[in-house]
């Protein structure tokens, strides 16, 4: 089943790298370029979003009118959001770089995050269009044996749960 992960338009905390789960940031003037710059160039599947205001505003700006998903949440950081990424502790940064292990205090653990994401894509009947975050297209490459973070305002295609079709970068 072929899947577009659509990536979020930056916001002001992903330019500053703090930590951003939960916290519902619109998006930088940057951030709403790279959204309609998506226009025109995502197919006319389903549309799915995140109920955060940073993607179905990106979801929106690139001309979809996308059923909200809550299930396509960023993991959620608990008494870490916010955080800048070099004030964190070593423990928490080596977790999240290995993408394993992490369970903030007071958020979502890394399992429990990836068990939501998932059942809502093992729940899908057909293609789809999904606007979601860094943490939830990160966790579906992970699912296909790849790894790595794609930037705003970008799209990953899937043939889930087989493989990585392509990758679409912002303004190319």
């Amino acid at each position: 089943m072929e899947l577009w992960l659509v990536r979020h338009g930056e916001t002001q905390w992903n330019r500053e790298h703090r930590l951003l789960g939960w916290t519902d940031l619109p998006l930088t003037p940057l951030g709403e370029a790279q959204a309609l710059g998506l226009k025109g160039r995502l197919p006319s599947f389903p549309a799915h979003s995140s109920d955060l205001k940073r993607a179905w505003q990106t979801a929106t700006l690139a001309g979809f009118q996308p059923s909200l998903a809550p299930a396509l949440r960023e993991i959620h950081f608990g008494a870490l959001e916010g955080t800048l990424w070099e004030e964190l502790e070593r423990g928490y940064q080596e977790a999240l770089l290995r993408f394993q292990g992490f369970s903030p205090p007071g958020g979502e653990s890394l399992e429990a995050f990836q068990e939501r994401v998932f059942r809502f894509l093992e729940g899908l009947a057909g293609p789809a269009l999904l606007f979601t975050h860094g943490g939830v297209i990160r966790a579906a490459l992970r699912a296909l044996g790849e790894d790595g973070l794609i930037p705003p305002g970008s799209a990953l295609i899937l043939d889930w749960p087989r493989r990585v079709l392509d990758q679409l970068a912002p303004g190319a």
